[in-house]
């Protein structure tokens, strides 16, 4: 297993990045360098590090992490004396984000209006199951209760101040509190996840054990590498919704070497419904 930084669950890769950048800095202090040395040093090595990371918007918050915060502690009257007050973002980032979830998406919210059309392409039995898993703030919830109306919704969510918040304004479904990995799927008629496009296979291998045949696996944004969707929708603004039913029908390798994914996405259009 790779185990580099571009690998490992974010934002540990930021976290670390940060702490080299800072670690630098107070070293080449420590040595007696003049004072535009240690700056120096633990900017380049943020910059160093921020090339591993995975995408462009990660990249730069890893590299602007530490000038940024160096600022705030030297350039703000009384910075050096509030730096305990970057304990309170942080504990709220781990209150709201755990360690034990980074390997999950991260907060995004299911755009409203996304999942329109989904009844019509997937239709569930009278008083069927639903699962958001990983619900969040309950967005998807919102939209999946917009399209089944007559289903029980259900969502866990690993983090108890999303979770609290999800309850709250999904009062209509039954929100829990769990690691969406370990609950059992088998119950449900349909899951629907909006996460990484990493997690889709582990999602796959999940779906495959769990769900019984009839059951719909519903991923918004990411598809399945090496799956054929049975259906993909798409909102005005081109999101793709991909619908995979069970039992899962496994990819061809292309003849051509495009990527199991095309193989997919052709198969996926003729489910689209007419807009």
């Amino acid at each position: 297993m790779n185990h580099t930084p571009l690998h490992w669950p974010w934002p540990l890769p930021a976290l670390l990045t940060w702490a080299a950048a800072w670690g630098g800095f107070k070293l080449a202090g420590w040595v007696g360098m003049p004072v535009a040395v240690p700056l120096l040093v633990g900017a380049t090595t943020g910059v160093v590090f921020s090339t591993m990371g995975s995408t462009l918007t990660r990249k730069l918050v890893m590299a602007l992490g530490f000038p940024l915060s160096w600022w705030l502690l030297t350039g703000l009257p009384m910075g050096a004396h509030l730096a305990w007050a970057w304990l309170l973002p942080l504990g709220l980032f781990l209150a709201v984000y755990p360690p034990s979830s980074w390997k999950d998406a991260p907060l995004f919210p299911t755009p409203p209006g996304v999942l329109q059309g989904l009844r019509q392409v997937a239709p569930l039995p009278l008083a069927g199951r639903v699962l958001d898993a990983g619900c969040g703030l309950g967005d998807g919830l919102i939209e999946l209760e917009r399209e089944y109306p007559d289903v029980h919704l259900a969502g866990i969510e690993r983090s108890l101040p999303l979770r609290l918040l999800c309850a709250f304004r999904c009062r209509w479904a039954r929100v829990a509190g769990g690691d969406m990995w370990a609950a059992d799927w088998s119950p449900y008629d349909m899951v629907y996840l909006f996460q990484r496009p990493e997690s889709m296979a582990r999602a796959m291998d999940k779906a495959t054990r769990e769900l019984r045949p009839g059951a719909w696996l519903v991923s918004l944004e990411f598809a399945a590498d090496g799956w054929v969707a049975n259906a993909c929708l798409q909102d005005e603004d081109e999101r793709p919704v991909w619908l995979y039913q069970v039992p899962f029908q496994a990819a061809e390798a292309p003849s051509d070497g495009a990527p199991d994914h095309v193989a997919s996405t052709s198969a996926a259009g003729a489910g689209r419904p007419n807009r």
